[in-house]
Parts: C-alpha cells; structure tokens; sequence
C-alpha cells in the first residue's frame, strides 16, 4: 500500500507563495502519473496540475502560470509552487498518485489566502 503525506499548507496573504509537498512511500517512478487537486467548501474536487514519469506537465487554466509542479524521484517528493494566491485558492490541496500499482490519495492540507 503506497502512502502519500501533503505538508505545506497555511495561512497566506493574498498575493503570496507557499510550496506544498507530498511524500512518497515509495519510489515515485513507480507512479506514472501525480497529480495536484484542490477542493473548497462546497465544490467538487478540481485538477490543478499534472505531471508525468516522463516529464510532461500540464495545468488548469485557474493556476496556469501561477502554480509550478514538480518531482524529484531522489526525494520521493512531488511538489507545487504556488504564487500570486487569492482568496479564490482558498482550499484543501490534495495530491494523487497512479500507475501500475494502483491509485493512491494523500489526506490532504488546508490552504487558507486572508489578510
């Protein structure tokens, strides 16, 4: 059973950064594809961004140019750069791994944008 921890959420001023990561329990080339998603009260859960084994990346609209995604298979470690958050990104970030061995979910971190 493969196990994905989020770490990095907070509370943030509009027009600020934070860079969430997610953990591996196992080595992340085993996992084909990871992915970010988000979910705020009373809305679906929504894909950010996606990156591949192979190194494709690709984004939602609503944080295209704003949130950068990565993987470092030597830390085991997916990560995501958020910068210029509002109020609208207000939510619980969620990451996603799948491949071969399954699909797996991290429990999530809340990530709040106030002043």
């Amino acid at each position: 059973q493969v196990q994905l921890v989020e770490s990095g959420g907070g509370l943030v001023q509009p027009g600020g950064s934070l860079r969430l990561s997610c953990t591996a329990s196992t080595n992340i080339f085993n996992l084909a594809v990871m992915a970010w998603y988000r979910q705020a009260p009373g809305k679906q859960r929504e894909s950010l961004a996606v990156a591949t084994r192979g190194g494709i990346t690709t984004y939602s609209g609503s944080v295209k140019g704003r949130f950068t995604i990565s993987r470092d298979n030597a830390a085991n470690t997916m990560y995501l750069q958020m910068n210029s958050l509002s109020p609208e990104d207000t939510a619980v970030y969620y990451c996603h791994g799948g491949g071969s061995m399954g699909n797996y979910w991290g429990q999530g971190t809340q990530v709040t944008v106030s002043s």
